[in-house]
């Protein structure tokens, strides 16, 4: 084939490195493929494509390949190659945390309610997971990242940004030191994964999609709008089913159909939704986590856990230790982010799906799991109609960082409880996340749900952030 000119970068190219993983890179028109090459180039040429890799912006995002999955194979080699189902058993109301390939096949995938994937593939093996397993493994990959960029953030338990922009000396133009990495996590875990590169999160974010398995992916500096505009509008991340089916309507199927429309045109159908699906057509951070910049700490508004019951129920004692311990969960991930909660809501879902939201603004904030509780289980005490229940839900809200003023016997009590549950932290650190509960919640058999983002996600735990103060 003969070399391109500098000119024509915008096509798509693939290069086979030396280990297993298929790469793609300065990807513009269309995407062929996986594993295809499709050109070749002169020297001069190659050395255009990495001055562009170092003087632009590089972002990656590194998404691991059927995380949970994959982790279990490494304990049972006798599960790689067959459908695989992660997220607990067919009978169960639970979702699909994650999928095997072969499983995928069949249509299952992620966030499907496990009946249904246990009706496209009924031959899959079920598992319930091991979520201690996934943080450690989290937090091996973490310890990676860090060694190739100081600016990292996970977006997940198995997925991450980097911020590379300026790295070129220490490891080398974008593609080779996406390699790097790439080995470098199958070195150390033993795990798959696949990189986006590009020059900015959305586009790399797409990109690792589309590397999907184990590859990478580079879209070349200037090339987002070409390479994103044949892609479905759905392959946007935060564009769903019910946003997909509106744009269907407007004749917009194709990122590139939204790229032509004027922003006019996308307000005045989507609001201010629609002035950010017009950046994100043009492969701009625009909107949601997008807009931040990449490792730095933002406070969430609002942290709830929910449970939706195996079987609806309205026996009393398992009601209150589930919401015993929906309390903890969420005034674990306050003190993990520093935070205080002014506001505490319930949801309750009763058996015919109608469901019902109460909140309380509480006379002074609090990240203590046990005056949580003692609000939540009030607010029930109230509204529960004694009707079957399906699910329950805790959201603590109005986080602030200080806390409430206390008398001087509430502040020994409560220094007491927080030296508690500061130990009780650390129990479920080092044992998993049912090791230690309140008296309240005991009497619930607590199953932690593997597709929940852990308490301690790696780079943004408590201890790490105190460590970085002053």
């Amino acid at each position: 084939m003969p070399a391109q000119t500098t000119s024509e970068l915008a096509e798509h190219i693939t290069k086979r490195p030396q280990s297993v993983t298929s790469s793609k890179s300065g990807v513009c028109k269309r995407a062929p493929p996986p594993g295809r090459v499709v050109s070749a180039r002169s020297l001069r040429e190659d050395e255009a494509v990495e001055t562009a890799g170092r003087q632009a912006r590089c972002i990656f995002h590194l998404d691991m390949d059927a995380f949970f999955v994959s982790v279990e194979e490494l304990f049972n080699p006798s599960l790689k190659g067959k459908p695989v189902v992660v997220g607990g058993r067919p009978n169960q109301r639970g979702v699909v945390a994650a999928a095997s390939y072969a499983a995928r096949r069949f249509g299952v995938h992620s966030a499907m309610p496990l009946r249904t994937a246990y009706r496209l593939c009924p031959q899959a093996i079920f598992l319930e997971g091991h979520p201690r397993r996934y943080r450690e493994y989290s937090d091996r990959v973490y310890a990676i990242l860090q060694r190739f960029s100081p600016k990292v953030e996970m977006a997940s338990i198995d997925e991450a940004y980097l911020d590379m922009t300026g790295t070129a000396k220490l490891h080398g133009p974008p593609l080779a030191a996406a390699h790097k990495l790439h080995e470098a996590v199958k070195r150390e875990t033993g795990l798959n994964c696949s990189i986006g590169i590009a020059g900015s999160r959305l586009v790399a974010k797409i990109a690792s999609d589309q590397a999907k398995p184990n590859g990478i992916l580079w879209v070349l500096p200037g090339c987002e709008s070409r390479w994103l505009a044949p892609l479905d509008v759905s392959k946007i991340p935060g564009v769903g089913k019910v946003t997909e089916q509106r744009l269907a309507e407007l004749n917009i199927r194709k990122v590139g159909d939204l790229a032509r429309l004027d922003e006019d045109y996308l307000e005045r159908h989507f609001g201010r939704w629609g002035l950010a699906l017009a950046g994100k057509a043009r492969g701009e951070d625009a909107g949601a986590w997008f807009d931040g910049e990449i490792g730095a700490e933002e406070d969430p508004k609002s942290i709830s856990h929910e449970h939706t019951f195996d079987q609806d129920t309205a026996d009393r004692a398992t009601l209150e230790a589930a919401l015993a311990r929906l309390s903890e969960m969420v005034g674990r991930r306050l003190r993990e982010h520093g935070l205080h909660a002014r506001t505490v809501q319930l949801k309750l879902r009763y058996s015919d799906f109608r469901t019902i939201t109460r909140a309380r603004t509480l006379p002074q904030s609090t990240d203590l799991d046990t005056e949580l509780h003692a609000e939540i289980r009030a607010l029930f005490d109230r509204h529960w109609n004694r009707r079957p229940v399906r699910l329950l839900g805790v959201q603590a809200s109005s986080l602030e960082r200080a806390q409430g003023q206390l008398s001087l016997l509430e502040h020994e009590q409560e220094q007491r409880w927080r030296k508690v549950l500061e130990a009780a932290d650390q129990i479920r650190d080092r044992y998993g996340e049912s090791a230690v509960s309140l008296a309240a919640a005991m009497n619930w058999s607590f199953r932690e749900r593997a597709h929940e983002n852990p308490a301690g996600l790696p780079g943004k735990r408590a201890d790490k952030r105190n460590s970085d103060k002053p």
